[in-house]
């Protein structure tokens, strides 16, 4: 994590508590005074009901270096928009973007998994999602695109996240002997603290 300006492709805010509109993550962005300036627009909104998690992507128009102070103007219009609800704000850099198999075919459901390299194992586990893990994944019928960011913000500073068409996706033979390789088997045992989630898209991503 870091307090200093990052170069920042995407603004991730995570919503915990109850939403009462889901869909409606993201309204009102577009009037604050920071938006124009940032040139931000909402791609995604996704959201896991039962764990009462959402999160909402903002892509900027250019890589931007930004501060965590920046943040504060999305955030507080966040929390404000959903009352009772707490929001964190991350500053993520796109290492890798891939269209996927399916990348004609409109996405329903939005899967991440989030990690720490343990230490010592950062460049081996980048070295296995850039040659081999990301671009299995990318490749199987019911992936849509495959994306791979480092968060700025928090201590799982690695994010992978999948937009697919079926929430089944990940249980096809296809996806699950990309996640059975040599490779993988001797680099999973080095996440810290991972974290996967599939999300529910409010909107289809085209």
């Amino acid at each position: 994590m870091s307090t200093g300006r990052i170069p920042t492709d995407v603004i991730r805010l995570r919503f915990h508590g109850p939403l009462p509109d889901p869909a409606a993550l993201g309204e009102g962005f577009a009037s604050l005074p920071c938006w124009e300036d940032l040139g931000c627009s909402i791609v995604r909104r996704a959201h896991a009901e039962t764990l009462q998690v959402a999160h909402v992507y903002l892509q900027l128009l250019h890589r931007t270096a930004l501060s965590k102070h920046t943040l504060a103007a999305l955030t507080d219009a966040a929390g404000a928009a959903c009352p009772g609800t707490s929001v964190e704000a991350a500053r993520l850099t796109l290492m890798q973007d891939l269209a996927g198999a399916s990348a004609e075919s409109p996405a329903r459901f939005h899967y991440t998994v989030e990690m720490a390299p343990e230490p010592g194992w950062g460049i081996e586990l980048q070295r296995w999602y850039d040659q081999e893990h990301l671009p299995g994944l990318a490749a199987v019928p019911g992936c849509v695109r495959a994306q791979r960011f480092w968060n700025n913000d928090d201590e799982r500073a690695s994010l992978a996240c999948y937009d697919l068409v079926s929430d089944r996706t990940t249980a096809s033979a296809e996806w699950l002997a990309v996640r059975g390789t040599a490779w993988s088997d001797r680099v999973r045992p080095h996440f810290m603290k991972p974290a996967r989630t599939m999300f529910t898209l409010v909107a289809p991503v085209p």
